[in-house]
């Protein structure tokens, strides 16, 4: 069985249902999983004026928050952060600067990566948000195992370097049909590769 970890930022909540949905996804792959969301680095009252964004943090500021250790622990991890001016938010880049340790350890490489993002507005700096992310994986010594066109539904949500969701001007678009299942998608093309690396794995060790 292979362990993925989804380690996540969210501000609004949408961040926060694409990773449940992958997690389901990975588990009905047969994976053990393991969900961490990026603590937030700002004070409350600076967003209290944002419901969405008051609401997602109140539902999750009391659960387990992704530390390195949840890296070192998965064979595969997913990073999801929304876009920043076509970049990972700033909780996010705060997080992956801690992990220097590790990555000094070698333990950040040979794992399998991915990523997810949303924006308000469609292509909103999307893809160059995944790419600036996977530049940080390279450095990790990752392998990266983005969705490609390897299924029928990237060619509807056309998005081949991971998952995007729009949430719309005020931030409140519900994840569509389309990236649900690109979301599954994604969640099995990882746990498949994944398998297939930690099988060969024990057969040569």
């Amino acid at each position: 069985m292979s362990k993925l970890a989804i380690i996540y930022y969210s501000a609004t909540g949408h961040g926060t249902n694409m990773a449940y949905r992958i997690a389901e996804a990975a588990e009905a792959a047969g994976a053990e999983v393991r969900v961490r969301h990026i603590a937030e680095t700002r004070e409350p009252e600076t967003f209290a004026h944002n419901p969405a964004w008051t609401a997602n943090y109140e539902a999750t500021k009391d659960l387990p928050v992704a530390t390195g250790e949840d890296i070192d622990w998965a064979d595969a991890v997913i990073f999801g952060s929304p876009t920043r001016f076509g970049s990972p938010a700033s909780q996010f880049r705060n997080f992956i600067d801690t992990l220097g340790g590790l990555w000094a350890q070698g333990k950040l490489a040979d794992k399998v990566y991915a990523g997810f993002t949303s924006s308000q507005t469609e292509h909103g700096g999307q893809e160059t948000t995944l790419l600036a992310l996977y530049i940080s994986l390279m450095h990790f010594g990752g392998i990266l195992v983005p969705p490609g066109y390897t299924d029928g539904i990237k060619f509807a949500d056309g998005n081949p370097y991971g998952v995007s969701h729009v949430t719309g001007p005020e931030n409140k678009l519900e994840i569509s049909e389309t990236t649900a299942a690109a979301l599954d998608h994604l969640a099995r093309r990882v746990v498949t590769v994944t398998d297939r690396l930690v099988g060969s794995a024990a057969d040569t060790g």
